[in-house]
């Protein structure tokens, strides 16, 4: 019999300042990576108000993790070591594979409604991976399929519905990343692997996470922990709902995390900002 996981917390995210100054919520990040893991970083940088997102994230290092855009409304354009330069628009990913070191930056682009709303989550690599050559790739919405049941939408990012499977693959923590609508007044059930990390980004609408007939209201970015199990079932309020569903197998590894740089130990950690100060942070460069 399906065990179907329940909500551990519920909790709105928090305002923060990034970058060179962007306006933001952050889900999680430093403080909950053991209960998140493999995830380290969950962030909504979206807004209405340009002057609270256009300064963007100017140049900086990561590495020892992966990063993974999404981008529902206006473009962001970025660049990095490897030579790639672009712009995410709409309905676009960017995962980002820092391995052993890559610079990178990305800047939102003033869009004619002036609204932008995007999310980026931070995942871990483990140990045998941390100083991979970096990979970059940038998914396109016709990449994305996209499930239309009676109850609900569902584009696949990553993970696999059905025989349906997402354009993100081969990556060792097994992330399933969903961006998910579920119609009005209707349930929607969802397997997922017993012992991944699971979590929902609450974006619009209303909905039941455990069915226990309390609907929580989106807004203030609120992020939903869900206990272990091997499904969630979920349902929407009169407005529907939207939310991101998103999985991934623990690494159980020791973390020595500092701003962009997330390692195993201290040592490895001074390293990277030791190399980096130096100008020799950069492993691999371009193959393009």
């Amino acid at each position: 019999m399906a065990i179907t996981r329940t909500v551990e917390s519920a909790f709105p995210g928090k305002p923060m300042l990034e970058g060179a100054g962007v306006h933001l919520k952050r889900g999680f990040s430093f403080g909950m990576e053991k209960r998140m893991d493999p995830f380290l970083l969950f962030d909504d940088f979206s807004g209405d108000d340009p002057e609270k997102f256009m300064k963007g994230f100017p140049w900086h290092p990561h590495r020892g993790i992966e990063t993974i855009t999404y981008l529902l409304e206006g473009d962001v354009e970025h660049g990095d070591s490897l030579g790639n330069a672009g712009v995410i628009h709409p309905g676009e990913v960017q995962w980002m594979t820092a391995g052993s070191g890559i610079i990178h930056q990305e800047m939102p682009v003033q869009s004619e409604t002036g609204r932008l709303i995007g999310f980026q989550l931070w995942a871990n690599l483990p140990a045998s991976q941390k100083m991979m050559p970096p990979r970059y790739r940038g998914i396109t919405t016709e990449e994305i399929p996209v499930i239309d049941t009676t109850n609900a939408t569902i584009r696949i990012v990553s993970g696999v519905i059905g025989e349906v499977q997402g354009p993100a693959k081969d990556i060792v923590i097994e992330p399933e990343y969903l961006d998910v609508t579920v119609k009005p007044n209707e349930m929607w059930v969802h397997p997922t692997p017993a012992g991944h990390t699971v979590f929902a980004y609450f974006i619009t609408g209303s909905a039941d996470f455990e069915q226990s007939k309390t609907m929580l209201q989106a807004g203030n970015g609120m992020v939903v922990i869900f206990s272990d199990g091997d499904q969630v079932a979920i349902s929407a309020g009169e407005d529907g709902a939207r939310f991101l569903l998103i999985g991934g197998k623990p690494l159980r590894e020791p973390i020595s995390w500092g701003g962009p740089i997330v390692m195993n130990t201290e040592e490895e950690l001074r390293t990277a900002f030791a190399e980096y100060r130096a100008g020799t942070f950069i492993k691999h460069k371009s193959e393009i």
